[in-house]
């Protein structure tokens, strides 16, 4: 039985969207148990009912870390929030994992502070999964968790990212990039032309730098860049795919030949809303630290929450992947 604890108070949505979700999830895996950390009489009042399922449990906690606090007074202070009891569970190896979508920051701090980083590892990095027209998408990372992070730091981010491109999503020798203002070698600030040397001694299948307009080409498996360029790629992707299709809707619906016409092209439009979905990947996994934690947008609904479970965190467990992470870390040290 997998065991994971999600915190039940974190997100715009909280908690009605993620308790939704936990029995989504937990109704779709039958070797599946979830700890759901936070106020008892809020999650059952979210869902009209008294939870009823022998594989959720609720442990309740009346503390919650709000998205505006200050995220390190937060994890210091609110011992008992929901968030910090989460990880606790994981810490005292109650739980496989903990989710949250609430506080980035204290989440981040959190990890570090509860859940220690893998040994050789200075900077845990956040990764996500971004959609490509072929293949099975691209592991990017650091989405956030680094602003400045150097170039060593991101040689270990390729490292990592390079194992969780072979054990989740079956590549069996990742190809992995930098993402760059250009794909000639000399191209770049300073930080990304170290990187470039280093990657080049120490990263087997390295394939250079590639542009923001490649991404979505199957060009590599494994992108690497700091937090501040990965968090603004990967909200501009979400905003992009967001608009595009409420534009198309709008356009469409003021026009009857396209109303008609837009019927035969619905299953086109439906598989390549699919691939550009944030919420079929659900979340981002702090990477790089002893315990699995996964980060899921503020915005999270019942999907995500469900995606985030069943096609990330699930997985993740089931293949030992931080194990393997650390294994492969001391190899290379």
């Amino acid at each position: 039985m997998r065991r994971v604890a999600v915190d039940a108070m974190g997100g715009d949505y909280a908690p009605a969207e993620i308790v939704k979700g936990v029995i989504s999830a937990v109704n779709r895996a039958e070797d599946l148990e979830v700890l759901l950390v936070g106020s008892r009489e809020a999650i059952n009042k979210s869902v009209g009912t008294e939870i009823n399922s022998p594989r959720i449990k609720i442990i309740n906690t009346e503390e919650v870390i709000g998205n505006n606090e200050d995220p390190g007074l937060a994890i210091r202070s609110k011992k008992n929030s929901s968030m910090i009891t989460a990880m606790y569970l994981v810490r005292d190896g109650e739980a496989d994992a903990v989710i949250s979508a609430g506080n980035t920051g204290a989440l981040m701090g959190g990890g570090l502070l509860f859940l220690e980083r893998i040994s050789g590892i200075k900077r845990p990095a956040l990764l996500t999964v971004i959609p490509t027209f072929e293949g099975k998408g691209t592991v990017l990372l650091d989405i956030g968790a680094n602003m400045d992070a150097k170039p060593e730091h991101l040689l270990q981010y390729a490292m990592m990212g390079k194992i969780y491109a072979r054990e989740m999503l079956e590549k069996e020798n990742p190809r992995v990039a930098l993402l760059n203002i250009g794909s000639e070698e000399n191209k770049g600030n300073a930080q990304v032309k170290s990187a470039y040397q280093l990657f080049k001694s120490h990263i087997t299948n390295f394939v250079g730098n590639v542009e923001a307009k490649e991404i979505f080409q199957n060009t590599t498996d494994v992108l690497v860049c700091d937090g501040f360029v990965g968090n603004v790629l990967l909200k501009t992707i979400e905003g992009l795919s967001r608009d595009i299709f409420a534009y198309l809707r709008r356009e469409i619906n003021k026009d009857f030949k396209a109303r008609v016409a837009s019927t035969m092209l619905l299953p086109v439009f439906q598989k390549v809303r699919s691939n550009l979905d944030e919420s079929e990947y659900g979340g981002g996994l702090l990477i790089g630290v002893k315990g699995v934690c996964f980060k899921c947008h503020g915005s999270s609904r019942e999907r995500a929450i469900m995606q985030t479970i069943l096609k990330q965190v699930y997985p993740f467990i089931n293949k030992n992947t931080n194990q393997k992470i650390e294994e492969a870390l001391k190899q290379d040290t």
